[in-house]
């Protein structure tokens, strides 16, 4: 129900009341009594080639596919004076031209073939990768030599680039709530070092840049002595080493190399001070602290982990505790944020609007204060540890993990068993350590309090007294730009090579004495496992009046049962190492563990509890839900957020589908304790019940261990019958603006009315619309992105639904482009349905879906919800292994009868969200009865979406 709205990449964190008798909540002789547990080293094979590149090979014979990553020592520390957002700016460029590839050839070499490739930028490294079909691992080698050796960095890729950046700066920073938020602690958290810069830029910063700027850049930092491959999944090493001689021994070393060494380091802060920052779009305040901190190579690192998990990682951590479950805080975070040179502890907390700041101000220093003066307790420091260890079986469960995990921190520290080495010293941390790392880097004398209210966008109420130093200056480009060279004369990439024949994991149908169906399967060697219980129904069982009842079942069920408290269902879980998540989605209601093999059982003893015995409290009830207003309301200053719901209340109206799944302000108001037993009582029955085991038990292991848990559960009565017509009639064409003045961006979303998963025609759909917004190889991205650079994205998709679902496209555009952005995406939907499909085209387009679906089925999460989802919508589990063979059945005449049916721009209703003076006008010359909301008239409740008159 309610969402994290804290921004990841400024840091996660939390809070806690001075309450010592809240300090532990473990079950007495339970999570006490949890072993460390311990992950599977990364295994890998490494050399150097005479040129610095560095080569690590991690096999596995166990995927279809592998996964190259290419991994640059250069970030956002490195931007050049005056070019904060540069190094980000960069990785862009580099994605897009060579020698031997036209603009964004790299796009169709790897969707094409059913692969997926991206990059990104982070203080000190910048990583391009891709995972393909394994017989593709030669050709995208030669893409990294292309791009490393021959890039075109010219005036096109250069604008068009930085017009993109500048519309990601958007969407990510100035259009969501608390965006602004990590350019407060970016400021803050550095004194000196590069860090202090927002590694996305500014916009003064990117509009300054230079075309010169750009191959200075590359001059000075990309080469193979800057770099390390990483490949990971099935090959064979003599090949591989045999290619990466072949494409990468004959790049020589920069020729006029910069070091990366940044040559600063961050003075000790020895006297507190403390800022108010102002921000538009900040519905509630927040408040908190940031200290500086060290590097990734700091001996302390692990305790600074350790100690923010004990914070603030779960809702046994002591931030929740204090302040989330107490009612004081909406949300709130405590983490290390590290670097290579350095790095922050940041803590803060997005207030209740009924708290006092001071007062929950109070609360965190108090909760710091008593971090540096008492011991953690054995059993908080073993919960602490099992959560990392959990995280890492969770990302160690593919080849493409593994890489990730390792590449990380290698660029951080140099070693590429730092992860190894992180997590081994991580289990030796003890209580003595955490308080001393507590007491060094949380220093009352060295803090930046801070609050971040609504205001003008003011950076000078943030700014740091501290100068920033004058950064280096890059020599001047040499030579002239490269070009694409001529058709005929470029080189083409390799073919397939040999495709591994890897056996599929068989999927086994089992079916308890209580008529709980079980589907299981093993998908990996790593031991983890994840268990997923679904029931029919969801969010369309919904009243309207009471929407959200659904949903908030299942995210309130970990709150208590029969027999355990939510403080002690939290303890017992995190100290196991696993993890729970329950939804309620359109059709179906997902209660999900995923934990470490090891603990399976005790854990899925707990999930056992919640699904036959959830309570839910008065007390946890009435916070959760305040909890979830107040999200509602954060949601409700986002243009995508609002342009989301009203796709579903616009295409549904008073159907069950167009009941909003998370609920509205008022239905949420409305709810009751009572309202959530009673759906769980009617709904969460055996009879209808299903299973999902996969990941590292075997299928035996799994369904006994199934049966133990759930095969004698009797429910009351009998089960409700199914909601019919979910979907309900077509609703008119409607043009929608909802008005938010001085909005950061707007959201345009385009929908249409379509098929239910289990149509004939399901397949065929899903193969034109992936011809219209399919990922970066899609028409829409082509025409929005990469022709225009108007968005940093423009995707469509068709959501599974057991009745009529919907064909939706979107985009998030500067205000005066919206208009703009629409015609284009009408036009494009027209144009779908109108030329007929090509057989080529579609060709390409069954690789890039069925190589989506086969990766997303190689994890058990993965798995488990593609499986849960073709449950839900009554279709058999073995369907899942049939995708490929479904798409390949589906004939250009049938795609293009799909699309001339459920691509009509006539039909399509349009929602723009964002500031209407700056696009009304062109949008009401483009379509007919537009119905303009000021964001203040707007109620979700409704089907006209107007508030009611004031009688």
């Amino acid at each position: 129900m309610f969402k994290s709205f804290l921004m990841a990449g400024a840091g996660a964190f939390a809070l806690t009341l001075p309450m010592p008798a809240l300090a532990n909540h473990h079950k007495a002789g339970e999570s006490t009594d949890a072993a460390t547990l311990s992950a599977p080293e990364i295994e890998f094979t490494e050399w150097t080639l005479d040129n610095g590149l560095r080569v690590i090979a991690i096999e596995d014979d166990t995927t279809a596919t592998v996964s190259t990553s290419l991994w640059y020592g250069v970030g956002g520390k490195h931007d050049p004076e005056g070019r904060s957002g540069f190094a980000h700016l960069f990785e862009h460029i580099l994605s897009r031209k060579t020698e031997n590839m036209y603009y964004n050839m790299i796009n169709g070499l790897t969707a094409d073939v059913g692969g997926t490739r991206n990059a990104s930028t982070g203080g000190d490294r910048t990583n391009y990768y891709e995972i393909v079909p394994a017989e593709y691992l030669e050709a995208m080698l030669w893409t990294h030599r292309e791009r490393m050796a021959k890039p075109v960095i010219d005036q096109e890729v250069f604008d068009r680039e930085r017009e993109v950046v500048k519309e990601e700066l958007r969407q990510r920073v100035y259009a969501p709530p608390y965006g602004r938020l990590r350019f407060v602690i970016a400021e803050n958290g550095y004194d000196v070092l590069p860090y202090r810069r927002s590694v996305i830029g500014s916009l003064d910063d990117l509009n300054s840049a230079q075309l010169d700027d750009a191959r200075a850049f590359h001059q000075a930092y990309y080469g193979p002595d800057t770099a390390t491959l990483i490949v990971a999944g099935n090959f064979d090493m003599e090949e591989l080493r045999a290619m990466v001689a072949k494409y990468f021994g004959d790049i020589p070393r920069r020729a006029n190399p910069v070091s990366l060494e940044i040559g600063l380091e961050e003075p000790v802060r020895t006297e507190p001070r403390s800022i108010v920052a102002t921000a538009p779009n900040v519905p509630l305040p927040v408040t908190g602290t940031i200290w500086k901190a060290p590097s990734s190579n700091s001996e302390d690192a692990p305790a600074l982990d350790v100690l923010s998990a004990i914070m603030s990682r779960g809702e046994n951590s002591r931030l929740h505790e204090a302040l989330v479950r107490s009612g004081k805080a909406v949300d709130a975070s405590f983490s290390y944020s590290e670097d290579a040179d350095g790095g922050y502890v940041a803590a803060y907390v997005i207030t209740n609007p009924q708290a006092d700041v001071d007062e929950v101000e109070k609360v965190l220093a108090g909760e710091i204060d008593r971090l540096r003066t008492s011991p953690v307790s054995e059993a908080e420091l073993t919960e602490a540890k099992n959560e990392f260890f959990g995280s890492a079986l969770r990302r160690r469960e593919t080849a493409n993990g593994r890489a990730f995990e390792l590449g990380e921190l290698l660029v951080a520290t140099g070693d590429p068993r730092a992860a190894d080495k992180r997590l081994a010293a991580m289990a030796k941390v003890t209580a003595q350590d955490v308080q001393r790392v507590a007491q060094m880097w949380l220093d009352t004398q060295s803090r930046v309090d801070f609050r971040y209210v609504s205001g003008e966008d003011d950076p000078s109420s943030y700014a740091n007294p501290v100068p920033l130093p004058t950064y280096r200056t890059l020599p001047a480009a040499t030579g002239e730009p490269r070009k694409v060279l001529p058709e005929g004369e470029r080189e083409a990439p390799p073919g397939p090579g040999e495709r591994p024949q890897v056996a599929q994991s068989a999927i086994v149908n089992a079916t308890l004495e209580n008529g709980i169906e079980v589907v299981a399967t093993q998908t990996t060697d790593v031991p983890i496992a994840t268990m997923t219980v679904l029931f029919p129904g969801g969010a369309s069982t919904d009243l309207r009046a009471k929407a959200g009842v659904a949903q908030f079942a299942a995210q309130l069920a970990d709150k208590g049962t029969s027999n355990r408290s939510a403080q002690e269902i939290a303890a017992k879980l995190e100290s196991l190492g696993a993890s729970f998540g329950a939804s309620a989605s359109t059709d179906g209601t997902y209660l999900s563990l995923t934990a470490p093999a090891a603990n399976f059982a005790a854990a899925g003893e707990v999930l056992a509890e919640i699904v036959t015995s959830a309570s839910y409290p008065s007390e946890e009830f009435d916070r959760e839900r305040k909890r979830a207003i107040d999200g509602l309301a954060i949601e409700m200053k986002d243009p995508g957020d609002i342009a989301g719901k009203l796709v579903r209340l616009s295409l549904y109206g008073d159907a069950p589908y167009g009941s909003l799944p998370g609920g509205t302000i008022d239905s949420l108001a409305q709810t009751t304790r009572e309202d959530l037993i009673d759906h769980r009582q009617k709904w969460w029955h055996p009879s209808r019940a299903k299973i999902i085991v996969s990941g590292g038990l075997a299928t035996d292991e799994a369904t006994a261990l199934a049966d133990k848990l759930l095969g004698s559960w009797k429910g009351s009565g009998n089960p409700p019958a199914l909601v019919l017509d979910p979907a309900g009639e077509a609703q008119p064409v409607r043009t929608i603006v909802v008005d938010i003045p001085d909005a950061g961006q707007a959201a345009v979303y385009v929908a249409t009315r379509a098929v239910p998963r289990s149509d004939k025609a399901y397949y065929a759909l899903d193969l034109a619309n992936s011809v219209l917004g399919g990922g970066s190889n899609g028409r829409l991205f082509e025409e929005v992105r990469t022709k225009r650079s108007l968005s940093y994205g423009s995707y469509s998709s068709v959501p599974d639904r057991a009745d009529d679902s919907f064909l939706i496209a979107t985009a998030q555009t500067k205000n005066e482009t919206a208009d703009e952005v629409a015609q284009i995406i009408l036009g494009e939907l027209g144009k779908l349905g109108t030329e007929p499909l090509t057989e080529d085209l579609l060709a390409k387009r069954r690789l890039y879906l069925a190589g989506n679906y086969a990766r997303a089925l190689e994890n058990s999460s993965g798995f488990n919800s593609i499986v849960a989802g073709l449950m839900m919508q009554g279709i058999e589990p073995a369907e899942a292994a049939r995708y490929a063979e479904r798409l390949a059945s589906v004939s250009a005449e049938d795609a293009s009868d799909a699309a001339r049916r459920y691509a009509d721009p006539a039909k399509a209703t349009l929602i723009i969200v964002g500031d209407a003076k700056q696009f009304i006008d062109d949008v009401k010359a483009m379509r007919e009865n537009v119905e303009v909301i000021p964001i203040d008239d707007l109620d979700l409740s409704r089907t006209d979406l107007r508030k009611a008159a004031a009688e």
